[in-house]
């Protein structure tokens, strides 16, 4: 069994390399044919196994519906009265089976093939969800929806979010200036490239990724590399709060962003997380970076 520490730093890897992937390799969902077979009415009794699945469920009007979630299925708060099937990397089927699903959501990247695989054996109505752009989650929120039977719902919030979106690159929208790195993690450290959604939100905002030509869409870095790359502005993915992980920096006095005091904290699930709170991630990097971009350069 991994020790929680590595559990958690391999969900948190995981999460940010597949729940965002590169839009070449994740195509929205838009086929009839990702329809589970035999679903001819509303879905009542619904199982996610992964966070933002949960959530999409919940934005998406049908959160009295789930009756089975994976562990960190957090948000929003109803969710963790929600009771655990297991989580991104194992299940209980025998638990799953007693909850009757008629629906069982699946992260397509994220949750084990071999899971899946077996979820499809025992016969369970599985739908498989892949997001791979920003308007993935909009695609994602109306189908999930329809099989609910609570589409009018769902239709608004996913106008909504992709309003949000829009309004927020409308405002903020920028020639990409500063040199950034995104921090997914520390000791190893880990960023995105330039196919991640993360890294395509930072360019919208007015960023360069300094690793965004690297052919591995999460890959693992140097300090040594991070610190050449004279980065301008340095964003972490942190809990809400945490500003721990700017400590360790203070010692690289030289490079820009420690010089301006750039080191920006972006939540966890804001960004790493493939539902409708991706537009307060989008809001605080825009934000944040077009004020950088009215100060001075040292």
């Amino acid at each position: 069994m991994l020790p929680v520490q590595s559990f958690r730093v391999r969900l948190a890897a995981l999460v940010i390399f597949s729940a965002l992937g590169a839009c070449s390799e994740s195509p929205p969902v838009q086929s009839e044919q990702a329809v589970p077979a035999g679903i001819t009415q509303p879905a009542e009794r619904i199982v996610t196994l992964a966070p933002h699945l949960t959530e999409l469920v919940y934005a998406a009007g049908a959160g009295d519906k789930l009756v089975g979630a994976v562990e960190y299925s957090d948000y929003p708060p109803a969710a963790l009265s929600v009771p655990r099937v297991g989580d991104a990397f194992r299940i209980d089927f025998e638990l799953l089976r007693g909850l009757q699903p008629d629906l069982v959501l699946v992260w397509g990247s994220g949750n084990p093939a071999e899971m899946q695989r077996r979820l499809q054996e025992l016969g369970f109505p599985v739908l498989s969800l892949e997001p791979g752009t920003l308007n993935d989650v909009a695609e994602h929120l109306r189908l999930v929806g329809r099989l609910a039977g609570t589409g009018a719902v769902a239709d608004a919030a996913a106008s909504d979010y992709l309003a949000r979106l829009e309004a927020t690159f409308t405002a903020y929208s920028a020639e990409p200036q500063l040199r950034v790195f995104f921090q997914i993690s520390a000791d190893p450290w880990y960023t995105v490239n330039n196919e991640h959604v993360i890294s395509r939100i930072i360019s919208r905002c007015g960023g360069i990724n300094i690793f965004g030509d690297i052919g591995t869409l999460a890959p693992s870095v140097s300090l040594e590399s991070i610190v050449a790359g004279n980065p301008d502005v340095i964003i972490a993915s942190s809990p809400t709060g945490d500003e721990s992980w700017k400590v360790l920096w203070q010692r690289f006095e030289k490079v820009p962003a420690v010089q301006n005091g750039r080191l920006l904290s972006v939540t966890n699930d804001h960004i790493s997380r493939s539902g409708t709170r991706l537009a307060n991630g989008a809001e605080t990097i825009c934000h944040n970076l077009a004020s950088y971009l009215n100060e001075p350069q040292s």
